[in-house]
Order: structure tokens, then C-alpha cells, then sequence
């Protein structure tokens, strides 16, 4: 019923209409129409038939269009009509297994799907005093974050990483081997080759068959790429909502920010830190806010971030770094070497792991992360010869156990993993670092490998 009494409240006459006076850019100047900003239009075209645009603002008495298509064919004095005030999308579970676009409309060329649900398409994100704390882990299928890096049902990480590190491979492989119940997975920005590449290498009829993919490419309009991540969240609120835990996976939260920026400054922003206006940053918490767990379900969402030159302190990254529970880093340097997944551990933290790993987790993953900065600090002589065995019990020890560190944290594609596994290798790990300070024998093993 409340659901019903917030819709009413947001209707308007649909029979406004107005005409386009001038176009700036992408964006068209419409006389006499009184709509609000997010409402759904419908313009006119000389050629080429109708397309829709979203009210992004005012210019005096003035309303601004951003049409959802190319503006080729408008006109002077072309008609706007309103069609819609506050938006809705058809959601249901006849979604699963389906790629959808912005609109979620099927564009995977079967038959469209029958759905008899409908949500906001922009919601309000749970009360802060509602959310349930979070206290139960989730698999994610990579070991280095699971072991390294636990995340709990309804936590918010990013991956921040350049161009080229694996990114995607990384998200197919959670998309496969996550213990959630459903995957929603949003595609914003991406290049049109790459997507057909993710679907078939990456996630697989194994990982597509419990998903739901929503794409909109980096040369659709950029109302398309901001609604992408929108209908993304709001398909995994329709599941949350019906008691399911949902992994939601958006590539990439970068994109997403810079296509809100495009439409800022049509709308006639101030440009800040950058280029970026101020909606821009005032956008960002309120979509990653609507994840997470409620008394019904969880929403633990994966954002990706860009890091423009490989620096994580750039604008939209140290943003984002401030609104998740976490971040991990995904170091160019080891996907050089061929590590993969790149998690660069030592960059890397999940905020929660302290409340949802025992004990001993926690002691071995800090055993861990001691013995990887310890090698990290002292690679340069090592690598040298210049380190003399001895000098640095834990240097030793880092150098003697290396292999195996690595072998934890690289994973094969096709490697299924979980939280218990990782955790299981990370005690045995433990029993062998305690063989060796037991017979002192780290030094002499690392000079042995040194020769």
C-alpha cells in the first residue's frame, strides 16, 4: 500500500508536451514544458522516428533534454511530450540467465522474458538503523580474498586496478565460484568487443546461468551508461528482497562516474576537481549505498574502479575508497610476471574481516601479509644476492616459504575455491612456518635456495 501512495504522489499529466527551441551538444532546450528533473520524455525527429530523453535541468524557463539516441533529426520547433514522471523496470526471476540492456529490455536474442513485477528504477537506500550488521562470510571463489581478504554477506568492495591486469577474468571467476545465490552483473562503459569476450571466456554458461547481465557500451549515450549501473542495482534489489543473498558485480563504477560527469556539465554544472561537477560526487554514495544487507537479504556488490596511470589517489578513486568497506588492488607488477589473480595483498584490506573470520583466520592471514612485506621490503638485495642469510629471522623465513605463498595466491581460471578452503590452506601454511622456527632451520633453507 505504501508502495502504491509513493506513486501516486509522484504523478504529473502526461499530456505536457513542449517544443525544442535550440541544441547544445546532446542536450536539447524545450519551451513550455513544466516537467521535473528525471522525467521520461519523448522527441519528436524530422527522420528516424521518436526517441526518449530524461529532464536533467532548467536554463531560465527553459527545460533540458538528454536524449537517450543520436539528436540527428531534431528540429527547430520539434514536439516533446511527457511520458513518464518516476520510472519503472519490469523485474522478475524469468530474468536469470538473460543480457539486458539499460532499459532491461533482452538483447540476447531469444524470446523476451515475462515479467509481472515491476520496481523503482531509483530507490532510496535502507535506513542506516535497519541494516542488520554484517557477520557471516562469503565465498567469493578467489582464494587470495577469501584468505587474505574476507568479505561478509552485504559488504561493499572495490577492485581498483589499470587497464589490462585481469579485471574481468577476476569477476568471471567469482561470478562461477561464489557461494551467493544470484549474480547481477553490470557492464557500464565497456568496449562492444570486450562484452561478447567476458560472457564466453570469463563467466561461462556455468556463471551466466545464475545471472543477470545488464550492458550498455561506451558508445551508447551517456543517460544509458548511468541508468546501466541504476537498473543493475535495482534488478538486485528485487532479489534481495525475495530473502536471497546477491552478488552484484559492476564494471565500472569509473565509467558510471564519468558518464554522470557528461551530463552534468550539458546541464551546465561547474566543473571541480578534474572536470568532474558536484553531482558527480553526490551520485556516488547514493548508488553504492542501495547495497547491502537488510532483514530480509544482502547485496554484497564488487565495484571496479579505474585508476587513471595506475594512481589510486586520482578523484573518482579516492572517493570511492571512502564510501566502500574495502578495496583490493590489482598490481600491474604481478600481472607482469604472470601472477594472477593480481591481488597486491599488502594494498589491499577488507574492512570487516575482524567481525566475520575466526580467530586463527584472522592470525594466519596477518602471519601472511608479515612474512609478504618482509619479503617486499628486502626484494631489492635479495634479488641481488646481497641479503646474507641470518640477518633477519623473518626475512629468512619469507624467503624459505615464498613458493608457497605464491602458490596460495595464484590461481587458475578453472580453480574452483571458498572462504573453509582458503582458510584450510592458510593454517597449513601456518604448521609448516612453525616446523621451520621449530628446527631453526630458515636460514639454512634460504641460503640453499639462494645458491
Amino acid at each position: 500500500m505504501q508502495d502504491i501512495l509513493e506513486q501516486l504522489e509522484t504523478l504529473l499529466p502526461t499530456a505536457l508536451s513542449g517544443r525544442v527551441v535550440r541544441t547544445i551538444g546532446m542536450t536539447a532546450a524545450v519551451a513550455g514544458l513544466p516537467a521535473p528533473v528525471g522525467a521520461l520524455v519523448e522527441i519528436e525527429r524530422q527522420s528516424g522516428g521518436a526517441i526518449l530523453g530524461e529532464v536533467i535541468g532548467f536554463d531560465k524557463s527553459l527545460t533540458l533534454v538528454y536524449p537517450f539516441g543520436e539528436v540527428a533529426g531534431l528540429r527547430h520547433g520539434s514536439r516533446v511530450r511527457l511520458k513518464k514522471t518516476t520510472r519503472f523496470l519490469s523485474v522478475g526471476e524469468q530474468l536469470l540467465g538473460r543480457i539486458v540492456d539499460a532499459h532491461g529490455r533482452a538483447i540476447d536474442g531469444h524470446l523476451p522474458p515475462v515479467l509481472r513485477e515491476r520496481t523503482r528504477l531509483e530507490r532510496k537506500p535502507p535506513s542506516a538503523v535497519e541494516r542488520p550488521r554484517i557477520d557471516t562470510p562469503l565465498s567469493t571463489g578467489v582464494r587470495a580474498i577469501d584468505g587474505l581478504l574476507t568479505c561478509g554477506r552485504g559488504q561493499r568492495m572495490g577492485i581498483f586496478a589499470g587497464s589490462g591486469v585481469g579485471k574481468s577474468v577476476t569477476l568471471g571467476m567469482m561470478a562461477k565460484y561464489t557461494s551467493a545465490d544470484v549474480n547481477v552483473i553490470g557492464l557500464v562503459g565497456e568496449r562492444g568487443r570486450e562484452v561478447n569476450e567476458f560472457l564466453e571466456r570469463d563467466l561461462g554458461p556455468e556463471g551466466l546461468s545464475r545471472s543477470v547481465v545488464v550492458v550498455a557500451t561506451s558508445d551508447e549515450p551517456a543517460l544509458l551508461r548511468v541508468q546501466a549501473a541504476l537498473t543493475a542495482t535495482a534488478i538486485a534489489e528485487h532479489f534481495r528482497d525475495r530473502g536471497l543473498d546477491v552478488l552484484l558485480m559492476m564494471d565500472s563504477l569509473t565509467r558510471f562516474a564519468m558518464a554522470q560527469r557528461e551530463i552534468g556539465l550539458a546541464a551546465g554544472e561547474p566543473p571541480t576537481t578534474r572536470g568532474y561537477p558536484p553531482s558527480v560526487f553526490a551520485m556516488l554514495p547514493r548508488l553504492v549505498e542501495r547495497a547491502g544487507r537488510t532483514a530480509t537479504g544482502s547485496i554484497t556488490a564488487f565495484y571496479t574502479v579505474l585508476v587513471e596511470g595506475d594512481d589510486t589517489n586520482e578523484p573518482v578513486s579516492d572517493t570511492v575508497r571512502g564510501l566502500l568497506d574495502g578495496h583490493t588492488i590489482l598490481s600491474r607488477r604481478l600481472a607482469g610476471r604472470g601472477h594472477y589473480p593480481a591481488v597486491e595483498v599488502l594494498e589491499s584490506i577488507s574492512r570487516l574481516m575482524n567481525d566475520i573470520a575466526s580467530q586463527e583466520h584472522r592470525a594466519a592471514a596477518q602471519v601472511v601479509r608479515e612474512l609478504l612485506s618482509a619479503y617486499h621490503d628486502h626484494e631489492d638485495l635479495i634479488s641481488i644476492g646481497a641479503y646474507r642469510a641470518g640477518a633477519n629471522p623473518t626475512v629468512d623465513i619469507a624467503i624459505a616459504m615464498l613458493p608457497e605463498l605464491q602458490r596460495f595466491l595464484r590461481q587458475n581460471i578453472d580453480e574452483q575455491s571458498s572462504v573453509n578452503q582458503a582458510r584450510e590452506e592458510l593454517l597449513k601454511l601456518m604448521q609448516k612456518i612453525a616446523l621451520i622456527k621449530q628446527n631453526g632451520s630458515a636460514a639454512a633453507l634460504a641460503a640453499q635456495q639462494a645458491r
